[in-house]
């Protein structure tokens, strides 16, 4: 079964050159470039289908997906950028057939860190929320939890944002906006409760 490892980024020109092979149907070379993506392509999976499993087949399927699309990729954004892309695609993908199916993708809402690494960073990165984000961010609509976690924990611009979704820029501002205070209401909430 595909288990995301967490590996050191390489510089800029090694990841350029890997693109560079992998364009050329490398196999190797885009087997390292899945290693060093696989723990990002994971984390944001789980952010968007909030699933540990369901995670697993959407970076599985987003890295097939990717591979299929080597030969086009232009390399106008970075590849990082791109995976990202390539993984919401995927994660709305599975969510729509999870719809289909009538499965409850709220079962398993609790995400455990895939790795006990002690680095701070990925540990930061792969680490579920307390439960009442978690909770905040669930009650968000789709369209609007997908614009938060995009710009708030992937630090995606308006620009890209509208582009991959699809929408305007106007659009995604004023989802952000929105989804930013439906999230501070619910976390005063809760910490009014908590008192």
């Amino acid at each position: 079964m595909y288990r995301p490892q967490v590996e050191p980024l390489e510089t800029r020109s090694e990841t350029h050159e890997l693109v560079d092979r992998a364009r050329r149907g490398d196999r190797d070379a885009f087997g390292d470039l899945v290693r060093l993506h696989q723990h990002e392509v994971y984390t944001l999976a789980v952010r968007l289908v909030r699933d540990r499993e369901l995670a697993l087949d959407v970076s599985q399927d987003a890295f097939v997906r990717a591979w299929r699309a080597m030969p086009r990729f232009r390399g106008d954004a970075k590849f990082s950028t791109w995976m990202h892309r390539i993984t919401v695609n995927t994660a709305w993908t599975h969510r729509d057939k999870q719809k289909r199916l009538r499965l409850d993708p709220l079962d398993n809402m609790h995400v455990e860190p895939e790795s006990t690494s002690l680095d701070p960073v990925r540990a930061g990165e792969s680490v579920s929320a307390s439960p009442h984000i978690e909770e905040a961010l669930l009650a968000l609509t789709e369209s609007v939890r997908s614009v938060v976690v995009l710009k708030d924990v992937y630090d995606w611009t308006h620009a890209e944002i509208s582009e991959h979704l699809d929408i305007s820029v106007t659009a995604a501002k004023v989802r952000l906006h929105r989804g930013r205070k439906q999230l501070r209401a619910a976390l005063d909430g809760f910490q009014d409760g908590a008192q």
